[in-house]
């Protein structure tokens, strides 16, 4: 299973005035170096909570359909499914009907199940395309509240310590951010 990135988030979690603000920044010569700071932690919250803070859209590819008729994604929280779709061994693909595949709701992971008749891939690899969104929600306000104090203070720590801090914080998130990202983080047993 590969997942795929189609589209980023149109917004992130933390605006550039929120972050000025908390950074007490005045001046906006810096906007520029401070937004990619915002984006960078966002994209490690994510990794770090196994969540997708804000809405985007995603394609999941396999190569067949699963034999219990489950498919756990691994992407979280998904909001909906888009589109899916069956390679044959040539020519166009062919789309699968909605209601063949159902979300099941309230799962963590996700699960999708088949749940009605699917065509049959015509190719070994790369055969089937499940197209998603996932993320919290299209707003700011959408996201945990704990989720954006994180990305905010990240951002803002590498902001305030530039080269000092990053290259460790690329290993491993500072216990203080760490903290506010552990109760969205699945435990495996």
């Amino acid at each position: 299973m590969t997942p795929l990135a189609l589209t980023p988030p149109a917004i992130e979690p933390v605006s550039l005035s929120e972050a000025k603000d908390f950074l007490r920044i005045l001046a906006d010569d810096e906007d520029e170096l401070l937004g990619t700071l915002i984006t960078a932690a966002r994209l490690m919250i994510e990794a770090a909570s196994v969540r997708l803070l804000i809405e985007q859209s995603w394609r999941i590819v396999l190569d067949a359909w699963p034999q219990g008729g489950e498919i756990r994604l691994p992407l979280s929280p998904v909001r909906s499914l888009t589109a899916a779709r069956v390679h044959p061994a040539a020519g166009t693909a062919e789309p699968v009907a909605p209601s063949s595949l159902a979300l099941v709701e309230g799962s963590d992971p996700p699960l999708v199940r088949v749940a009605g008749p699917v065509p049959v891939p015509g190719r070994a690899r790369s055969a089937i395309e499940i197209d998603l969104v996932a993320g919290f929600g299209a707003t700011r306000d959408t996201v945990p509240a704990p989720l954006r104090q994180a990305v905010l203070r990240l951002a803002c720590r590498w902001f305030e310590h530039r080269g000092d801090v990053v290259s460790r914080d690329a290993m491993r998130l500072p216990a203080e951010i760490a903290a506010f990202v552990a109760p969205f983080r699945r435990v495996r047993l």
